[in-house]
């Protein structure tokens, strides 16, 4: 185990959330059924070890916790098949991955060329040679791609320039963004399964999935309502910078990347009726989580909201809208780890992590899940 660094406290050491994970407990494909995941259950009020059961007892564990019902909110992003192979003019390989969200693109006619479309754009470059500022790349579609310049961690400010429907080039050419980790290249199973089965189709924009929502089937659903636990729904358009690791030893250093968050105003109303009834919000995955957090820190108060968040959640923190929280497992180092180290306490949380590898449990996007209550 890593020692953290004395004159930082315990809590705010990078080094006091790492642990060993051995390569095979990574889940490099999805579970054969999409609710066939385990899930661990901690509950921070318990001494006990954490708690073995299934994905699809989820229902009745939480009617056992909460017999008076909760309101569970979830991400309805769409992840889009945002990384697109081309060329460049000297025949070179380009690879892009887009990582504006399509629904946010300012869209406007290109200057001068009939028909043709453009927008500005955020995106990763990557070339064998270094790509020029100014330089155009062309795909196999009617799509071309200029770079603006260049900033910081790979980023690169580009335009985008195509002609009809941008969604459908990308849903044609583009392969889905897989986490790095899985290290394997996408295949058609991808387009279903590293998607919710609740994804808004006029929401996409997402490069990673929101994969605590992974578990989720329509029959889950329906016996969650049938037990007395609405559904509401957030859209938070998961960026790249969610596989970024904290690199600051002291975390609370760490400068956290920008997310763009909707709460919609019925979503808003279930949230303050929910309270007003003294019922609990469970957060389906960490960036619901940080979308109804990010809200109440913008607003000061539940509301509809639209905008962007950076907020960093790390141990100190109040929530002041999440009770509780189904997830997914984390890599060490990561801001995910530390909310959800905020939430439930970095050694409890530390704790189930080893119980889960003890267990076997599958880890990362594709793998089981955890129930903080």
């Amino acid at each position: 185990m890593t020692i953290p660094p004395k004159h930082i406290p315990p809590e705010y050491a990078l080094a006091s959330y790492v642990y060993e994970l051995p390569p095979e407990r990574i889940a490099r494909r999805p579970a054969d059924a999409r609710d066939g995941s385990r899930l661990l259950v901690v509950d921070r009020g318990a001494e006990d070890s954490p708690e073995d059961l299934r994905f699809t007892d989820l229902p009745e564990i939480l009617a056992r916790r909460y017999p008076r019902g909760a309101l569970l909110i979830a991400n309805n992003s769409r992840v889009f098949p945002a990384r697109v192979f081309g060329r460049r003019h000297t025949g070179g390989r380009v690879e892009l991955l887009l990582l504006t969200p399509l629904p946010l693109l300012d869209v406007a006619p290109c200057p001068g060329e009939g028909g043709w479309l453009c927008a500005e754009a955020e995106g990763l470059v990557r070339t064998a040679k270094r790509m020029k500022e100014g330089e155009a790349a062309e795909f196999d579609a009617p799509l071309r791609v200029v770079l603006l310049e260049r900033g910081e961690y790979g980023r690169c400010r580009l335009r985008l320039e195509w002609q009809g429907d941008l969604q459908t080039i990308f849903n044609d050419i583009g392969h889905m963004p897989l986490p790095p980790y899985l290290e394997r290249e996408d295949d058609i199973s991808d387009r279903e399964r590293y998607q919710t089965t609740y994804a808004d189709a006029g929401k996409a924009g997402s490069v990673a999935a929101p994969t605590a929502g992974l578990h989720f089937t329509p029959e889950v659903r329906q016996r969650l309502a049938a037990k007395g636990f609405p559904w509401a729904e957030v859209t938070l358009y998961v960026g790249y910078g969610t596989f970024s690791p904290v690199r600051a030893g002291d975390i609370r250093e760490h400068k956290m990347h920008a997310e763009h968050v909707e709460v919609p105003e019925a979503t808003a109303s279930a949230i303050r009726e929910a309270k007003a009834a003294g019922l609990p919000v469970i957060a389906v995955g960490t960036t619901s989580a940080r979308s109804l957090e990010g809200m109440h820190q913008a607003l000061g108060e539940v509301a509809a909201f639209a905008g962007d968040t950076r907020i960093y959640i790390t141990p100190g923190y109040e929530f002041r809208v999440v009770d509780a929280l189904l997830t997914n497992f984390h890599l060490p180092e990561s801001s995910l780890l530390i909310m959800v180290s905020a939430l439930a306490g970095r050694a409890r949380i530390l704790h189930a992590y080893g119980v889960a590898l003890a267990r076997e449990y599958r880890f990362f996007s594709y793998g089981d899940a955890m129930l903080i209550v």
